[in-house]
């Protein structure tokens, strides 16, 4: 499942891309089948980690013998200390990873310091009003391990990000057809549901046929509903003030 927009992040041939926290290796794996770029993904989990080199043997069929020029790799470290030199990489991506990091002013820091400063960054969250009644209808849903620990209201994310130089040059909405899901999901926690079962394989349908009513639903519905924003942020020269760094909605 891709959150993401290669396009809006302006994905090229020849791009240094890191993605933050990459868990399984979705958009990591996407980008490396997209473009002839070197790719890195970093995550703290090697259980994902391997997930993820595992995912990527199996999609090099997808190349169709067009490896050549790009290349990628999973590596295990903390986004808090980021063990690459200053000015690295022309895109970083961090996709659902800040609202499970209590530091994550630390984590944008460290994604500011290997950053190229004509590089791109992409960063998504979860949408707050679909994601507070999930932890209205669950305690289980945000206080498992990993979990997630705040709701972030993605305009102070914005300012958050734009107080340390960047400029915000996109946005959009995604997954508006996994909001039903989580909050069914949520309400039946750790309990046996049909409902929860036939609406997960709509799901699984709908990711690998990619069926134009769906696609076409879900594109209508997430600006309303869509369970993560994503922002594209560029480096804007002159930015870069202080900020309220406590400006997001935390429960717990």
């Amino acid at each position: 499942m891709q959150t993401i927009d290669f396009n809006r992040l302006k994905l090229r041939n020849g791009d240094k891309v890191l993605d933050v926290g990459c868990g399984e290796g979705r958009h990591s794996i996407a980008a490396w089948l997209e473009a002839r770029v070197d790719v890195t993904g970093i995550d703290l989990c090697e259980k994902d980690l391997q997930t993820a080199r595992g995912r990527q043997q199996e999609s090099v069929q997808f190349l169709q013998g067009a490896e050549d020029g790009r290349s990628i790799r999973f590596i295990q470290g903390n986004a808090l200390e980021l063990p690459f030199e200053d000015s690295t990489f022309d895109k970083i991506i961090c996709s659902e990873v800040l609202e499970h990091i209590p530091d994550y002013h630390g984590v944008l820091a460290e994604i500011k310091r290997v950053l190229k400063p004509d590089g791109l960054l992409a960063v998504s969250v979860p949408r707050a009003w679909p994601e507070e009644i999930c932890w209205r209808l669950s305690k289980a849903y945000h206080e498992v391990e990993g979990g997630h620990i705040r709701i972030f209201n993605a305009t102070h994310l914005r300012h958050d990000i734009e107080s340390l130089g960047w400029r915000r040059y996109s946005r959009h909405w995604a997954h508006a057809l996994h909001v039903p899901y989580w909050w069914l999901k949520c309400w039946k926690w750790e309990q046996p549901s049909k409902l929860v079962d036939h609406y997960h394989k709509l799901l699984v349908w709908d990711l690998m046929e990619k069926p134009k009513v769906t696609r076409m639903t879900e594109k209508l519905l997430d600006p309303v509903m869509g369970k993560s924003v994503v922002m594209y942020f560029e480096w804007e020269p002159g930015r870069g003030k202080s900020s309220d760094t406590n400006k997001e909605v935390f429960y717990g």
